[in-house]
């Protein structure tokens, strides 16, 4: 199994950006859990609903293809962006990635 590289920014202030290892198939939502980083995944990680929508900086090519599903989900997010993409579905496959999490503040209930 292939590890590669995470490197992690955050919109939210005060936030340095961190880099860390990802294994191949694994999410970012799960590399995010693993190291206390805050991501909501309300429905579990499971491409239910649209809380660890992510931005996508470089290494797309990276990354599992997006799915239709994921793309509807990705059209209720907040702020959706080209290279949007959900956490939950963000497996990397071959190389590293770079991402950006949106403000994780103004969600309700945390």
């Amino acid at each position: 199994m292939n590890i590669y590289k995470v490197k992690i920014s955050f919109e939210e202030k005060g936030h340095e950006p961190v880099e860390l290892p990802i294994a191949e198939g694994e999410s970012v939502l799960d590399v995010c859990l693993e190291n206390g980083i805050e991501l909501q995944h309300n429905c579990g990680g499971v491409c239910g609903c649209s809380t660890c929508h992510i931005y996508v900086n470089k290494g797309m090519d990276n990354i599992q293809e997006i799915s239709d599903k994921e793309e509807d989900f990705i059209d209720r997010a907040v702020n959706p962006r080209i290279n949007s993409r959900l956490g939950c579905q963000c497996v990397v496959i071959d190389g590293d990635i770079e991402v950006t999490l949106p403000d994780q503040s103004n969600f309700l209930g945390h």
